[in-house]
């Protein structure tokens, strides 16, 4: 969310020293709000979708993965087939596969491309879970991919860049019309109310994003378990309950595609990409096949 809201910051403060986005009619006195609502459009998806495209090398580069690319181990040979069979399953392509240095127990799946993916799991993870809960795990990132939720998140991210610098930008009009008292063109009073409403309105508007993250984990929680077993997932799903002391090493940025996000309480719930773990382990065992 952070990066997201410097990145709308970073580009209204470009455009306006550029002069580009005030979007004025012809007299120079009103928005032309078609012509504003087809750039936020335009550049808010654009951002979202350049994210998208640069996910899995941001994705290598932050948790520093070790692609397999020749199993080294008897343990990577059945990491790398378990994945193969499930993507096989999924109607999808086989994914690159990597193993990435952290004690955390995590795993993750990204791409924009479901047949060019890259699912990884963690060091961590690896040693300490058990074949059948490890097998669960790599086939909720599978379903990730398979269900595109990767590129389902980002295509609502974009939306939500367009209205909140749509919105942002009709705020700090009217404050320069009706507060400052205007009357030509554009004054600062509109660049900083417009940068102080996009702060705001990208903080609430995020809760959508989450919101769907959240939903999204049930149902590759559900793939899983059809792709592994319930039981594994469940399983998987109750050892990370009992790990909840190890420090969270995945990168803000991909904390969205793991496992698990960490655990908060009341209002910090909403701005969470992952549901309880309790919540998640109840829907499993009301699962019906």
């Amino acid at each position: 969310m952070a990066t997201n809201i410097a990145i709308l910051i970073v580009a209204s403060i470009t455009m306006s020293l550029l002069g580009v986005g005030g979007f004025l009619d012809e007299t120079g006195t009103q928005l032309n709000l078609q012509a504003l609502l087809v750039f936020c459009l335009i550049f808010g998806m654009g951002i979202s979708l350049v994210s998208l495209l640069l996910s899995k090398k941001i994705a290598k580069w932050t948790t520093k993965v070790q692609i397999i690319k020749e199993p080294k181990s008897e343990r990577e040979q059945w990491l790398v087939r378990t994945v193969e069979e499930q993507a096989r399953a999924a109607g999808i392509g086989m994914p690159e596969v990597g193993i990435f240095p952290a004690q955390q127990a995590n795993a993750f799946a990204t791409g924009a491309n479901k047949n060019k993916a890259l699912v990884a799991v963690s060091e961590g993870m690896m040693q300490r879970f058990d074949r059948e809960e490890i097998k669960a795990v790599m086939g909720h990132e599978i379903g990730h991919v398979a269900n595109g939720d990767m590129v389902t998140l980002a295509l609502i991210q974009g939306v939500v860049n367009a209205f909140v610098m749509f919105l942002a930008r009709i705020v700090g009009f009217a404050v320069d019309r009706m507060i400052l008292k205007n009357e030509e063109g554009l004054g600062i009073g509109y660049f900083v109310t417009t940068i102080v409403a996009e702060i705001v309105l990208a903080f609430l508007a995020s809760t959508i994003v989450f919101w769907f993250s959240r939903r999204r984990e049930f149902v590759a929680d559900r793939d899983g378990a059809r792709l592994g077993s319930r039981q594994g997932m469940i399983a998987a799903l109750q050892r990370l309950q009992k790990e909840s002391n190890v420090p969270n090493q995945m990168p803000e940025s991909m904390q969205a595609f793991g496992i698990t996000s960490g655990k908060r309480k009341g209002i910090k719930a909403l701005f969470t990409t992952h549901p309880p773990l309790e919540d998640r382990i109840a829907a499993l065992r009301n699962m019906t096949d």
